[in-house]
């Protein structure tokens, strides 16, 4: 697990480049404090003048071989292909034999050098070979070629920048901003929505100049020009004949081996445990395969928010080395940090437990393998079993559900507490009588299009230019259309809500603290076999996780199965009421935060002293207009 930048100079003047390159790498010191490299290419292979001028850096976090053999930039035997690569390719060593056998040399037991052998017999199709996270970057010599790509899911992040005579990419934006080429114009669609999603989604960043690589993209810079093209995606549309039992068997089978594939290291590891269904699964098999399991567990003093006893269930099941910490308010303390490790607005709050829970971790191990990714193939949010009674619910006369509608929003009372009932019914009957997709972003939004409309001032709205967030998602690339609702909404989080935000808390959080995550169910033999399940193996008369329920039920505990979803958030409204009431005011309502113009500062107030006084929860919210805040003052003030 690394860090990678580079650029790509059509330019004549490469005075400094170097040093830039140095710069950007110091940047990243956090995602590889073990080794450091940097490669300036020669212009000795095919001495042209137009030639560019190209430089590679790398910071390196040892986890597989730790000699200097794995020292990069790598280049293979000629010095004619070189490598930056960030990620685990957990099938490298067969890889690896399969390539000697081929009579190539290898110098070190790497898996980046198998991606560059591979490359020199497949070139871009390398890519299929390759079963694991990665982001990396192959600069070929001999063809004057910078070729990129971006692993399958996208739990490794690769950002941009191409201005006509220079291309600057890197793992984060601190990096990028490094190389001094940047100019940061905000790109004012990307705020609306980051305030409809509490995310930028790829491929727009927060600065119009800079990009995201798509998961299961890949890039390629010749000549000064930029194409892209996808390599992989999820099919939903084949669907195979078999039983539960054949299914529950096959499906444990392959998360089985998805954890053995991930157990391979020559440094210590663990696992993140929750107590929840995947974080408790992977804790299971681990025990199955390796010796003595380390687990390592989060908590809040707030019990709405805790779920520790869940996690120490597990780890008196199955024997484990386990370790807890708990998350108090001054734990925002850490927010100057992550503002800066993220680099863009990012509105997840759970970010901050799963920074102190890497931070716990890395005193003991530098792997820890986690459950992410289980709710997206297995259908275990809630927002499922809403689409799918709204589904049904809309199939009733519009006379009958507008009266239902008005009869249930007089009943039911609200509440400040998320999680309650009656709020969470209410939810559903503002939303259930709208189309596809503006019910769906909903019920996935930090700030809806009503609270927008009041809460924008005018120039921002005009900046915007109506911008129709619904709209977006509906666009959004290789958006599914025409699969099972169940599998739609699946296939939709996978590209949008686990890729921009989800995967992006887990690497920025974790390699902040040097740490490196694995995710065996985003195996992708394991999320295959979950799209060519029935959608009702998945969604079973509203039971979320049905077939993975059935395939752990002699594995865990059934208590740690039939529990109700905690989520991992965060106590965040309450905090704004006590602890850290002060702090948002001073935040929020500043004159500073007053003058960008991007809100109605009478809106906005009452919106922060209603929650404050407890009339209404606007945790999201509120968290969300804090982190851009904070991230205005950090990176354009």
């Amino acid at each position: 697990m690394c860090g990678i930048c580079g650029i790509i100079n059509y330019k004549k003047n490469i005075d400094g480049l170097e040093g830039t390159i140095k710069n950007m790498c110091d940047k990243m010191i956090h995602r590889g404090p073990d080794d450091e490299g940097i490669y300036i290419n020669s212009h000795e292979v095919n001495p042209r003048q137009s030639r560019p001028w190209v430089g590679l850096g790398h910071r390196r976090l040892k986890v597989i071989d730790l000699s200097s053999a794995g020292h990069q930039p790598m280049s293979n035997e000629g010095g004619t292909i070189w490598i930056v690569f960030n990620g685990e390719i957990y099938n490298y060593e067969q890889l690896r034999e399969d390539l000697k056998k081929k009579g190539h040399q290898l110098k070190s037991n790497t898996d980046a050098e198998v991606i560059l052998h591979l490359y020199e017999d497949f070139a871009q199709d390398c890519l299929f070979y390759l079963r694991g996270m990665f982001a990396f970057a192959i600069w070929d010599e001999r063809q004057d070629k910078l070729f990129l790509a971006r692993d399958r899911i996208g739990k490794k992040p690769l950002l941009y920048y191409h201005d006509g005579q220079h291309f600057c990419f890197a793992s984060e934006f601190s990096a990028l901003l490094a190389s001094n080429l940047i100019n940061k114009d905000v790109n004012y669609e990307a705020i609306g929505n980051y305030l409809t999603f509490g995310y930028v989604p790829a491929p727009q960043t927060i600065y119009k100049k800079v990009f995201k690589i798509l998961p299961a993209h890949f890039a390629i810079l010749q000549n000064n020009e930029l194409t892209f093209k996808k390599y992989w995606d999820l099919d939903y549309s084949i669907k195979i004949d078999i039983s539960e039992e054949e299914a529950s068997g096959q499906l444990i089978k392959l998360l089985k081996e998805a954890v053995g594939l991930r157990l391979t290291s020559d440094v210590p590891l663990g696992a993140f445990l929750s107590g929840g269904i995947d974080s408790s699964t992977i804790v299971a098999l681990m025990s199955q395969l390796t010796n003595k399991v380390k687990t390592f567990s989060i908590g809040f003093d707030d019990a709405d928010f805790n779920e520790l006893r869940y996690a120490r269930n597990i780890a008196k099941r199955f024997s484990t080395d386990h370790h807890e910490f708990i998350v108090k308010p001054q734990a925002l303390e850490v927010l100057p940090l992550l503002v800066e490790r993220y680099g863009e607005p990012y509105a997840d709050s759970s970010c901050i437990p799963t920074y102190y829970v890497s931070q716990q971790t890395k005193q003991y191990v530098t792997v820890a393998l986690n459950g992410d990714g289980g709710d997206e193939s297995f259908a275990g949010y809630e927002r499922y079993q809403a689409m799918v009674l709204a589904e049904n619910y809309n199939r009733l006369p519009k006379f009958f559900r507008n009266k239902v509608a008005k009869i249930a929003m007089f009943l039911l009372p609200d509440s400040v507490n998320f999680k309650n009932k009656f709020r969470r019914m209410r939810r559903f009957f503002e939303n259930a009588s709208e189309s596809f997709f503006p019910r769906y972003c909903r019920w996935v939004c930090m700030i809806n299009s009503k609270l927008q409309s009041e809460l924008y001032g005018e120039n921002f709205q005009r900046q915007l230019n109506s911008n129709d967030t619904a709209r977006w998602l509906q666009d959004y690339p290789n958006t599914p259309k025409d699969i099972n609702l169940v599998d739609r909404l699946m296939a939709i989080d996978i590209k949008t809500n686990l890729a921009n935000d989800l995967l992006v808390k887990m690497d920025i959080a974790s390699m902040a603290n040097s740490l490196e995550t694995r995710s065996p169910f985003l195996d992708q033999e394991v999320m295959q076999f979950a799209a060519m399940l029935p959608s009702d193996f998945k969604l079973r008369r509203l039971i979320k996780k049905y077939i993975l329920k059935k395939s752990i039920k002699n594995l865990i505990p059934s208590q740690n199965i039939h529990r109700s979803k905690m989520g991992f958030g965060v106590p965040v409204g309450k905090w704004f009421r006590a602890e850290l009431k002060n702090y948002v005011v001073d935040v929020l309502l500043s004159e500073t935060l007053s003058k960008r113009g991007y809100f109605n500062p009478t809106v906005l107030k009452k919106l922060v002293y209603d929650h404050i006084k407890g009339e209404k929860d606007y945790s999201f919210q509120l968290w969300t207009l804090l982190m851009l805040e904070l991230w205005h003052r950090r990176f354009i003030d």
